[in-house]
């Protein structure tokens, strides 16, 4: 539970009880997007504002959100829909009335060949609401987390990880160059608590006569001192790169605070000329709902560099200016239309297995897939609060086993399925030992309620009278630290064997 010492923090109420950040008083609670939307790739194009995030295995990839105050946000829609790889940390970049998204894939067990480990592509489109290209592979390997830039020579050149970069062509389809080192990251002290040294994330911009360059250290999870954000600056894009005095910008000083690990800082002009750090963070006691992202202001100082001003990330902050868009989405769904990739994600798929999924007379088909739901590919949506039921009815056909989940990996999920002829309990990322005597069925309703990590289960036949599951699960160890996956905790359906499964009438509510 969270250990935080400070009141417990009251959000605003936004759709279907969702928490929002946007106080509606002139301030604003982070975080600005609730939920596991880590590594945040911020692009500010005129009055607009368009954010991405890494997506993983997440198929389709890459939603697109849009703010005109840097706090509400609304989705626009998948730039990714052919993932050719685990997605991470991306950077947008607008050049010459275009949109590009560069994108480090990593292989994956359901990926196509790929030659390294770590593979750089990009996307592109004429605008942030495309349509956007196929990945088109820049023939880097090794190295992850790109940042655009392009320098006083007018040139176009990616930043990556362990201080590498390389020169793009002209037009930013293709390397012109090879890689070459270019920066060293700040270096902490040694006895510091972190996860591990990892200099990533950087993110360039540049300001008067200055190129900026932001980095991450310490490690995106592990220990809540770790993950931290970092500052250099050069005159030139070729360098020497002068480290900041005041490092580091933003670091967790203590577990005891509400936002741990924070870091990946998009630094971006908001409304009216002031300045603002986006970045990621966990939340104390809810490292299950994964990396949230979290907005806070910073101020320049007269010698050139910036320092963060937010102070307690658990308290109220003004709210940048600009025209408030409609914030969120609903995670209810009437299957009346087609939101994948919007709302929901296949798991670890392959692209041709969209095809898995169709959208009819306001019910949802899902191909059954392998035998479990660690090798079925199941559709999952994000959530962002602390405590939230969902339902839904549920219908088998042909030879498949189908239920409802909270989804963390192939390796981490609980819920319940049926076969039509019992019920299977899932804990712990495995088929429980508890026989649960539902009675046997070919349609049946299912609710989740996660009430602050404490998970119950409820099943219906008729969507009226519920019986309670007999068993129920504390779940704040199902994160990142155990299983080593940067993911999060979320409502999931699912399908295997042979045959299929309809869904009808998924509801979603946030409790309070």
């Amino acid at each position: 539970m969270p250990t935080t010492t400070s009141k417990k923090p009251r959000w605003a109420r936004g759709i279907e009880g969702q928490r929002k950040a946007d106080l509606g008083d002139g301030c604003y609670l982070n975080p600005i997007l609730p939920g596991d939307y880590p590594d945040p790739s911020v692009l500010k194009d005129g009055d607009d504002y368009y954010m991405t995030h890494s997506s993983f295995d997440a198929a389709p990839g890459l939603l697109i959100w849009h703010s005109r105050d840097l706090v509400n946000w609304r989705p626009l829609g998948p730039a990714l829909r052919k993932p050719v790889g685990t997605g991470f940390a991306v950077d947008i970049a607008k050049h010459d009335g275009r949109y590009f998204i560069y994108i480090p894939f990593m292989k994956a067990p359901w990926s196509p060949p790929l030659p390294s480990f770590a593979n750089i592509y990009v996307i592109h489109a004429p605008s942030m609401e495309g349509p956007w290209s196929d990945p088109i592979d820049l023939g880097v390997g090794g190295l992850i987390d790109p940042g655009h830039v392009v320098g006083e020579d007018g040139h176009r050149y990616l930043f990556f990880n362990d201080g590498k970069r390389v020169r793009l062509t002209a037009d930013g389809l293709a390397t012109a160059g090879p890689v070459e080192d270019a920066y060293k990251a700040w270096r902490y002290p040694e006895d510091w608590i972190t996860e591990a040294w990892s200099p990533e994330g950087p993110k360039l911009f540049r300001r008067g006569e200055y190129f900026y360059l932001v980095n991450a250290v310490g490690g995106t999870s592990g220990p809540a001192t770790g993950h931290m954000i970092v500052a250099a600056r050069s005159r030139s894009i070729h360098g020497p790169w002068e480290h900041c005095p005041h490092n580091p910008i933003q670091r967790t000083l203590s577990a005891e605070k509400l936002w741990w690990s924070r870091g990946h800082a998009t630094c971006v002009e908001g409304p009216g000329g002031k300045w603002y750090m986006v970045y990621h963070g966990y939340e104390n006691g809810y490292q299950t709902l994964g990396r949230q992202t979290l907005l806070e202001p910073i101020e320049w100082t007269a010698d050139g560099w910036f320092r963060a001003t937010g102070g307690d990330l658990s308290k109220p902050l003004p709210k940048p200016s600009g025209q408030a868009v409609p914030h969120g989405m609903p995670h209810s769904d009437s299957f009346m239309q087609d939101r994948l990739g919007t709302l929901w994600s296949l798991h670890a798929s392959p692209p041709a297995e969209a095809g898995r999924v169709k959208i009819v007379d306001s019910t949802l088909t899902l191909a059954g897939k392998g035998t479990s739901p660690a090798d079925c590919s199941p559709l999952t949506q994000q959530v962002g609060d602390r405590a939230y039921q969902f339902e839904v009815e549920l219908e088998l056909m042909g030879e498949a086993t189908g239920g409802l989940l909270l989804f963390f990996d192939e390796r981490l999920f609980l819920g319940m399925g049926i076969d039509g002829k019992r019920m299977t309990t899932y804990r712990g990322g495995k088929a429980s030992y508890w026989p649960e005597p539902a009675p046997a069925s070919r349609r049946l309703f299912m609710r989740i309620t996660n009430d602050a990590q404490i998970v119950t289960m409820h099943y219906s036949l008729d969507g009226k009278a519920w019986t309670r599951h007999e068993v129920r699960s504390e779940v704040s160890g199902y994160n990142a630290n155990t299983v080593d996956n940067l993911l999060s905790l979320r409502p999931a359906l699912f399908a295997t064997g042979n045959g299929s499964v309809i869904f009808r009438n998924f509801r979603y509510m946030a409790l309070t």
